[in-house]
């Protein structure tokens, strides 16, 4: 039997997989986890608003409510940080810590925390 696990389980894995990958100087790894864990954020945003993707990719969910019509200019800035490509230098191009973000866009999302 397959165990179901809620969204918050699971982005806090992916948040603590980012802290570790952190802490072991890997911040690629890092981001994305981060990214990972703002996938199931979404998920559980679109899951509430009864919108069906088909897909459990994270990059496909962060690129939908970006363009969604119901996502405000605040959520769309944020969204967008998880979006931005690296730099060659495998850098982030904007000062943004993704890690920390997730908590934010779960609060902006759906009015909860994760701490």
């Amino acid at each position: 039997m397959m165990c179901i696990q809620n969204w918050r389980e699971l982005t806090n894995q992916e948040l603590e997989m980012a802290r570790a990958a952190r802490r072991s100087g890997n911040e690629g790894r890092a981001r994305v986890c981060a990214r990972r864990a703002a996938g199931h954020v979404i998920g559980e945003y679109l899951t509430r608003n009864e919108i069906d993707l088909g897909t459990e990719s994270a990059l496909e969910r962060l690129r939908f409510l970006y363009s969604y019509h119901d996502t405000n200019p605040s959520q769309k800035e944020l969204i967008g940080h998880f979006l931005v490509h690296t730099t060659p230098e495998h850098q982030l191009p904007i000062d943004a810590d993704l890690v920390a973000e997730v908590d934010l866009l779960a609060h902006q999302l759906l009015g909860e925390s994760l701490s």
